[in-house]
């Protein structure tokens, strides 16, 4: 089973899509994007195949996005990305990439969607919000 994430280990929503992957049985392909950016293909295919635009994959949180202007609607898309090559703080994330799709994990629970293996056992983020029951049940 092949799933990567591409993570943020100071992220406490990446760091909870971690956790819930690991707590399906998988260990997945940690790509720490602020170490290893993907390149500007695939962040486009990442953006594609999650069903977003440019803008929604685009950070808004940190001064990096007022500083730079981002907010600004007639930015293009490729204007848009590239600032998040520039500065791929500005890549909102996790992106999940499984067999059944890619995500951006926000919030983490997203990751269950395409999760091919059940949970196997209870989940809580580390804000203390309980995910899943101790049989593996998604709390709704």
């Amino acid at each position: 089973m092949s799933v990567t994430i591409y993570h943020n280990p100071d992220c406490g929503t990446s760091r909870n899509t971690l956790a819930m992957i690991r707590n399906a049985g998988i260990e997945p392909e940690i790509i720490e994007y602020l170490r290893t950016p993907p390149d500007r293909e695939i962040l486009k295919d990442l953006i594609a195949r999650a069903g977003l635009t440019v803008r929604a994959a685009l950070r808004e949180k940190g001064t990096l996005y007022a500083e730079r202007g981002l907010s600004d609607t007639s930015l293009s898309d490729e204007q848009l990305l590239d600032a998040m090559m520039e500065h791929p703080i500005l890549i909102n994330r996790p992106f999940v990439v499984t067999p059944l799709g890619v995500r951006l994990c926000r919030p983490s629970e997203a990751v269950l969607d395409i999760l091919p293996a059940g949970q196997k056992g209870a989940f809580t983020k580390e804000d203390g919000e309980q995910v899943v029951d101790g049989e593996g049940r998604r709390f709704l």
